[in-house]
Parts: C-alpha cells; structure tokens; sequence
C-alpha cells in the first residue's frame, strides 16, 4: 500500500491513507506524500466491527474520496458495509479470507464476499490464480487483475549485509543462508519450513535458516526450533536479509500473489515458493521445476532447497535471470500505473450511469 501511495502521488493524486495505528504502515505512506488518517480497527473480526465500519463511514464522508480502495478483508469488509455502493469503491482482497478457516466460518465469509460483491464496482485480484479462487467460490463480481509490484531494489553489498548479519548472531562467514521474510503465521506456514529444516541440515550442515517477522506463532515456533536458525523479529530493512542470503523461501499455505519473492528477485535471489495462488505467475520462465514445491510438504520443501544449497552457479543464474523478469514485468510504477487506469474506469462507468464523479 504504502508503495501504491507514493507511486500515485508522483502521479499528481490526492492519496490519503486510513489505517490503524502502530504499525509500520502510517510512516511508510507519509514518507511516501500520502495524507494519512487513523482509523481505529483490529486485525480480527469480532463485536468491535459495527463501531470500526461506523468510524470508516464518518471518515470516508470526511475525506469526501473520489474513489475508495479497500485492501484485504477486514477493510473489505467495514468499507463495503459502510459505503454500500454510494461511493465508487474497488476492494481488493490480497488472498481470500474464507481460505484461511474452514468449516462454517468459511462458509459465512464465502457468502458475505458473494453479497459484497454488489457494492463493488471491481474486485481487484493480484494474480488470475486468485480471480479463479473467487470464481470458484461463487463469486459474481466485476474483476480486474493487475499483478503486484515492487520498486527497484536498492543497492546493498552482500558483504555488508553478511558482516552485520555475522555481528547479530555469529553467523560464520561463507555459511549458506536460507532467508524467510513474512509475518510469523500459520499462512505463511514457517512451521512447515522448520520441519524441512530439520533434513536440510542433515544434508548441509553448515546451513543457517533466518525467519524475518513477527507475528501471533513466534512463540510456538522459536520454542521448537532446530539449532542454527535465527528468528529475527520485525524489520523494515528486509532489504538487507535478501542481499544476504544465498536462496528465499516462502512456504506459504495459500496467497494472492506474495510480495517476498519479488521482492527477493528484485534482489537477485533466487527463490522456493509452494506452489499456491500468484506463485506460478511471479516466476520467470524456465524455474517452475526448481522453485516451485506443494504446499505443506516439508520433504518435498527440504529436497528443493538441498538440492539448491548444493548449486552456487544454478543459484547465480537463477537470481540474474529472476532480477530481470521482475524489474520488466513486476516495476511497482507499472502496477500504479494499471490501478489508476482502473479507478479512471470505474469513474468512468459511474459517469455514465449518473452514480459518480466523472474524474480524479
């Protein structure tokens, strides 16, 4: 969001962001020129909702927005039922809520999106992996797909990042290093990883794992974990990590399309990805075989970065090979670029139907 922010504020739009506060999100979109506002609101759904969707409404009237973004499920959710189509409104999910429970509670959030979808004027997806889940799901909207993207990635020596990396927790100098950027949580499924681990160090034992994030299941997992892994909490230079490392893995149980393999390649890193929603779509031609495993497969998982581990060449061809096919297909400015021809779209159409303001 906040790279969306500051790409459509070179732009000459007016972006404000609503978030909540204390996270990394506020100052990242200020940094960027986007107008931030708090609003009050969990991560977890729960009776707090009527009051989070109340304060979304008097800000949204407040703001008076031509066009209202709402990102991932829980703002999908307050702004819809907030706005209820009075106001040109694009939700994008960044991976279907109903895919992270089961049981009756997927069935209600599966019906819900199917109601929301009314007060939708585009269903914004990631990747057509994603689309196809909604579809699937009985989803009746009108879609739009436009891929994520991430900036050029700034220049950082390995050998820096390797010194500080060594002065953090002494690693030695040369070691393999697997890095695993993502928020400690079974969807991006580091327990999987660490039961991988546990034969990746059989086979290559002078590896070391780092989990970059923090999050709900750090505790459980840093109580259980092999030697030679180094959970390194939050950060907002995961930049560094990836310079550092010698291979990215992210062992995610499902997604839209995750932003860490980008941003990994971006970084000339090769990568391991499950093969879940937006995974085959980010890849460069050619590394499907080699970087791509099931879900939740530790052996498999395990056999894919072995094998890797024990390839320095295919590594550095790989990571060439993957910095080029980010930085033509995945540019962040691209990725604005196709989301403001969208909000001009959906302006557009309510133009024509006397529902909307006819321009940004």
């Amino acid at each position: 969001m906040a790279d969306l922010a500051r790409a459509q504020t070179r732009e000459g739009v007016r972006a404000v962001v609503a978030c909540p506060d204390g996270g990394s999100l506020s100052g990242q979109a200020a940094d960027g020129g986007a107008e931030v506002e708090l609003w009050a609101a969990v991560r977890e759904l729960g009776p707090q909702i009527a009051a989070e969707t109340l304060r979304a409404a008097r800000l949204v009237r407040r703001i008076s927005p031509d066009v209202v973004h709402a990102h991932s499920a829980k703002a999908g959710l307050a702004a819809r039922l907030a706005l209820r189509g009075r106001v040109p409104t694009v939700y994008q999910p960044h991976a279907w809520s109903f895919e992270a429970v089961e049981g009756r509670t997927a069935r209600l959030a599966r019906s819900w999106e199917r109601r929301a979808a009314r007060w939708t004027d585009r269903v914004l997806c990631v990747s057509e992996a994603e689309r196809r889940t909604g579809e699937q799901a009985g989803i009746a909207a009108r879609w739009a797909v436009v891929h994520n993207g991430v900036p050029e990635a700034e220049p950082c020596e390995r050998a820096v990042a390797r010194e500080e990396l060594h002065q953090l927790a002494e690693v030695p100098d040369g070691a393999p290093l697997v890095v695993c950027v993502g928020r400690l949580c079974r969807q991006k499924g580091q327990r999987v990883l660490l039961d991988a681990w546990r034969r990746i160090a059989d086979d290559v034992p002078e590896a070391w794992l780092v989990l970059v994030g923090d999050g709900p299941d750090r505790g459980d997992l840093s109580g259980s974990a092999p030697e030679r892994v180094l959970f390194a909490g939050a950060s907002d230079t995961a930049g560094r990590w990836y310079a550092a490392a010698d291979l990215v893995v992210l062992p995610s149980r499902w997604e839209g399309m995750a932003l860490t393999p980008l941003e990994a390649m971006a970084h000339a890193r090769p990568v391991v990805l499950t093969d879940v929603g937006g995974a085959r779509e980010c890849l460069p031609p050619g590394q499907h075989e080699s970087s791509l495993v099931p879900p939740d497969d530790p052996g498999a998982l395990a056999e894919a970065v072995t094998h890797l581990l024990r390839a320095p060449d295919v590594r550095e061809f790989m990571g060439e090979a993957a910095r080029k096919h980010v930085r033509a297909d995945f540019d962040v400015r691209q990725t604005a670029a196709s989301v403001l021809r969208l909000y001009g779209e959906v302006l557009g159409a309510r133009a024509r139907d006397g529902k909307g303001r006819a321009a940004l």
